[in-house]
């Protein structure tokens, strides 16, 4: 697992992080992720994946239904907010790769509340791997490296190599909250 500490420190850029990654590593990086994110949800029962967790620091400045701001994310909420955000920086990846100047957004987010049960959250991980693998076979051979973007605004600069990897510390961010969500779901089934 890659050690996102030296970004979060900041001891390093992403660009500079990301320099030595190559394909494969993307690769394994992706599959070692959601292997993670699937052991950490492996003893996960339905009713965890609903579960409302306490977070007396939870808030949402992107929620779009002003209510759901403050709300404690689900283990299915974090699910969909996670693959989402890695599957969006692989395809904003892949057209870097391609020498495609990035021109925006590229993201879908599967509407959390469908996510009802523990295999709901296994299908989408395992639908965002595909999804993440495939958009590593779009990179031609010799990738478009010097080409870069602000990842989002006053975010860092970075080319396909970067981008990609800022989803997967996106997962990371979150591994967190899903070890938490399942202390707590399982703390509330034991009662």
């Amino acid at each position: 697992m890659l050690k996102f500490q030296v970004i979060h420190e900041k001891e390093m850029t992403v660009a500079q992080f990301s320099a030595s990654l190559s394909v494969d590593n993307l690769r394994d990086l992706t599959n070692e992720m959601i292997k993670t994110i699937l052991d950490l949800i492996s003893s996960a029962v339905d009713t965890d994946v609903t579960f409302e967790p306490v977070d007396p620091e939870c808030y949402d400045s992107f929620a779009t239904i002003p209510e759901e701001a403050h709300l404690a994310w689900t283990l299915g909420h974090v699910i969909v907010h996670t693959t989402a955000s890695a599957e969006e920086a692989a395809a904003i990846a892949a057209e870097l790769a391609r020498g495609v100047a990035y021109h925006g957004r590229s993201r879908q987010e599967v509407p959390w509340g469908q996510i009802k049960t523990i295999k709901d959250c296994r299908e989408r991980l395992e639908e965002s791997r595909r999804m993440r693998l495939a958009s590593l076979e779009m990179w031609p051979e010799h990738p478009h490296l010097e080409i870069e973007c602000e990842a989002w605004p006053r975010g860092p600069v970075v080319n396909a190599v970067g981008r990609f990897v800022l989803g997967l510390m996106h997962d990371d961010s979150h591994l967190g909250q899903i070890e938490e969500i399942m202390r707590q779901a399982r703390s509330a089934r034991s009662k």
